[in-house]
């Protein structure tokens, strides 16, 4: 990927992450939202860990056939990610490899706690920020992220 590319894509997260912000998310909103995610997989055949977090309390969590232990130990380092930062796990990644750097490396933090690696996003509720995160594990991190605000679009449409 050039240079050029890269800043590309981290200006079109950037772009979704504005785009996504919802009016509320309550604890049924967040059982909503993972049905829906759970719907989408099912219907591809997704091996995917789906969790959704409201604050730090875990309000959803669904692991779909051909999964391991490990995709929640991603799903954790993940959501670290997305609360430290501010933004989706898959931005932080693409921002950090935009500059050639390593992110775990260049932030210095332990790869067993962050996983700056796409499918954790955060959720947003107008005037309140960052309210929740919504993460997939089980795929390639692009699609991982791709599944996620797919949902959230879907969800965000039904919820306005």
């Amino acid at each position: 990927m050039t240079a050029e590319d890269a800043a590309a894509l981290v200006a079109e997260i950037e772009e979704v992450e504005r785009e996504l912000v919802l009016p509320r998310f309550t604890h049924d909103d967040a059982w909503r939202l993972g049905c829906l995610l759970v719907e989408l997989a099912t219907d591809r055949d997704l091996p995917v860990t789906i969790d959704i977090r409201r604050g730090t309390q875990q309000v959803f969590h669904a692991a779909r056939e051909g999964t391991t232990p490990d995709n929640d130990s991603w799903v954790e380092r993940k959501v670290r990610v997305v609360y430290r930062f501010g933004a989706s796990s898959y931005l932080v990644g693409r921002r950090a490899a935009a500059t050639g750097r390593d992110f775990n490396d260049a932030h210095q933090l332990p790869l067993q706690e962050y996983a700056a690696h796409g499918g954790a996003f955060p959720i947003r509720v107008d005037g309140a920020g960052i309210v929740g995160v919504a993460t997939v594990s089980g795929l390639a991190q692009g699609d991982d992220h791709a599944l996620v605000v797919e949902a959230l679009r879907a969800f965000a449409a039904t919820s306005a």
